[in-house]
């Protein structure tokens, strides 16, 4: 599995899971756009991966920057070969502690932010006639988490999102598929309470460890790959065996 001569956009990979994805994919020798809020994060990123990846700061609920990102990526690569739609909000707040413009912060970037970096990128696919788009969902849709209810909402939204789109996708031969992470010590996660819920978590899990950012990488390489071409419309989850369905 190779993906040299390809360029593919990572959100939010300036620390955890999107770092651990971009490292694999440029481990396969992928062009990756290290795309973050986090300047010197993504920078810092980038530099260590080679293969001409570069960082570019973006807010992927922002249509200006989408729109300048993909701009971007044109004017030095060309093309966009895979998109990985990782960035989000994760909060942990009880339901009715959140309030309206706290619910519309979550979903303008866990699933709108979605939505316009799938319709600039599969733009450019379409003329090529080739695509793969994979987004990071969460298995807190399956399980019905508690003190993340727009989070999950979000979630729920993408994974139906990706389910519709690859079926509108598909006739110009672009796959768009879901990963499904349960909880992952990254350092977002480790620095929040979600930390305290390992334990707990790791009781329901049929693998018995905490999961990390690199568990879910080759997941979405694989999703991202030409290898991939016959999957699309589904969602995986990779949480050690949290929710068996």
């Amino acid at each position: 599995m190779t993906f040299e001569g390809r360029t593919v956009i990572v959100t939010g990979a300036a620390q955890g899971i999107g770092a651990a994805i971009a490292g694999q994919l440029a481990a396969a020798d992928a062009t990756v756009v290290v795309a973050d809020t986090n300047g010197p994060g993504a920078q810092a990123v980038a530099s260590r991966l080679g293969h001409g990846s570069f960082g570019v700061v973006a807010d992927v609920g922002e249509p200006d920057d989408v729109a300048a990102l993909h701009a971007e990526v044109i004017a030095q690569t060309g093309r966009i070969d895979a998109l990985v739609n990782n960035a989000a909000i994760v909060p942990f707040t009880p339901w009715d502690e959140v309030d309206f413009p706290e619910w519309r912060r979550i979903m303008r970037v866990d699933l709108d932010g979605v939505y316009l970096m799938c319709r600039a990128s599969s733009a450019h696919m379409r003329g090529r006639g080739y695509g793969r788009i994979v987004n990071v969902a969460s298995n807190t849709f399956f399980a019905g988490t508690p003190n993340m209810a727009a989070y999950v909402a979000a979630k729920g939204g993408v994974i139906g999102f990706t389910r519709a789109l690859a079926t509108e996708l598909g006739p110009y031969r672009i796959t768009v598929n879901a990963v499904s992470p349960g909880l992952v010590a990254s350092e977002g996660v480790m620095a929040s309470p979600h930390a305290e819920a390992f334990d707990f978590v790791g009781g329901l899990q049929a693998l018995k460890r905490r999961g990390l950012p690199a568990d879910i990488a080759p997941a979405v390489v694989f999703l991202a790959s030409e290898e991939a071409g016959w999957v699309t419309g589904t969602t995986l989850n990779v949480d050690g065996g949290h929710v068996r369905h």
